[in-house]
């Protein structure tokens, strides 16, 4: 049996095409049958949608019970015309659920720029607001809507026990194009039964998202309406978790953690054109934050993007991105390692090992690369996870709006 949000207790989904894209279905809701303490991280672009003002609003107090997402349009650089089309859409979903509009959560995705057809959208939650429902083809629907250029929907289940009640994390995510470390063009939206204090769950959530979706890269771009939350209504009965260092609580941030690799290598796996997954380490760092540092300017790399995608074995290329990465290390204490499984020695203390070239082509026939490079200066490592870049990226990207 697949699990997904609707078997988290409490939660209700729905997803619906309401007319704003042609045909696929464009609005999802999401509902706790009780308010939730929830966790939020917003893109860090100064340029920002309508509903990311809103939400960072209706989230400050660290509640929420509902979300209403709306993808086809952006809803960014609308002006007051987006503003009221933002807030409508908030005063619609918390009528039509009676529920308080400050515990409602409001996202868009799609293009920017283009007017907001609020009229459409008020009348499409008006209209599927009272379908709602625990039924799992719910949450597929809402999981569906909330897509763009994706080319499949994304989602995760993980449960626990924890002092005999058990513990459900479920979530959709969606992201294809605009993908970039400080969030890209990507949403997720997790939720769980379990009880926990608010600003422990932002902790946890934030540490998280550092460690998933501000490690991956398709194309560099860093979108306008990214936002992640994870809402906990405490339905499971579970004693509220108050300190991190609680054996519970441990073990609700690994899976929490592994709930947001999941949803996060999705992301990357439907990169727009990609054809390889490619994963980034960086070990022996002196620091995390350093090895963080290089894996993400290699994985930004187009020059690697572009070498990974057409089998060409030049592994300068990560090299010269490593070096670009504001951090210091010592060029001739380096290993580096490329292959199915990083099986491939290509420097061995800043030294070629002279590889066969026939053997790097073959190997980069593979849809999954592993890469990694160590610094041997210190202990810490960080791992990312990127998408090559491809022809089809380039004209599906020329043609998104024609």
């Amino acid at each position: 049996m697949i699990r997904n949000l609707t078997n988290v207790r409490g939660i209700k989904c729905w997803g619906a095409h309401i007319g704003i894209k042609s045909l696929k279905r464009d609005l999802a809701i999401i509902y706790s049958k009780v308010p939730c303490k929830v966790a939020s991280v917003f893109t860090r672009n100064v340029v920002v949608s309508e509903c990311v003002k809103l939400t960072k609003k209706q989230v400050a107090d660290g509640i929420a019970q509902a979300i209403v997402v709306n993808s086809g349009n952006a809803n960014t650089c609308t002006g007051e015309q987006g503003r009221l089309g933002a807030e409508a859409m908030v005063e619609t979903l918390a009528a039509e659920l009676n529920i308080k509009k400050e515990d409602v959560i409001v996202a868009s995705t799609g293009v920017i720029g283009k007017p907001f057809p609020t009229d459409l959208v008020v009348e499409g939650i008006k209209k599927n607001a009272p379908r709602i429902s625990k039924n799992n083809l719910a949450a597929d629907l809402a999981a569906n809507a909330i897509l763009t250029t994706d080319t499949f929907s994304k989602s995760g289940f993980e449960a626990f026990l924890l002092n005999k009640k058990r513990i459900h994390i479920a979530g959709i995510a969606k992201g294809s194009g605009m993908i970039h470390p400080d969030m890209g063009t990507m949403m997720a939206f997790i939720c769980s039964d379990i009880a926990i204090d608010q600003q422990l769950l932002q902790k946890i959530f934030k540490e998280a998202v550092n460690k998933s979706f501000n490690m991956i890269s398709i194309d560099g771009d860093t979108s306008t309406n990214d936002m992640a939350f994870v809402m906990c209504n405490g339905l499971a009965g579970n004693k509220e978790l108050t300190d991190e260092n609680q054996k519970g609580c441990r073990v609700f941030k690994d899976k929490l953690e592994k709930l947001c690799l999941h949803l996060a290598k999705l992301i990357v796996s439907d990169g727009e054109g990609a054809t390889k997954m490619i994963e980034y380490k960086v070990v022996n760092a002196p620091d995390e934050e350093s090895a963080r540092k290089i894996v993400r300017t290699i994985s930004d790399s187009s020059l690697v993007k572009t070498a990974i995608y057409g089998r060409d074995p030049n592994w300068g290329r990560i090299i010269a991105a490593a070096g670009r990465a504001g951090v210091y290390f010592d060029q001739d204490k380096i290993d580096l390692f490329i292959g199915t499984r990083d099986n491939i020695q290509l420097l061995d203390k800043g030294k070629p090992t002279y590889v066969k070239l026939t053997q790097l082509k073959k190997m980069m026939r593979a849809s999954n690369i592993h890469i990694k490079l160590s610094l041997n200066m210190g202990e810490a490592s960080a791992v990312g996870w990127g998408s090559d870049l491809s022809e089809e990226y380039v004209r599906f990207n020329a043609e998104y709006t024609t």
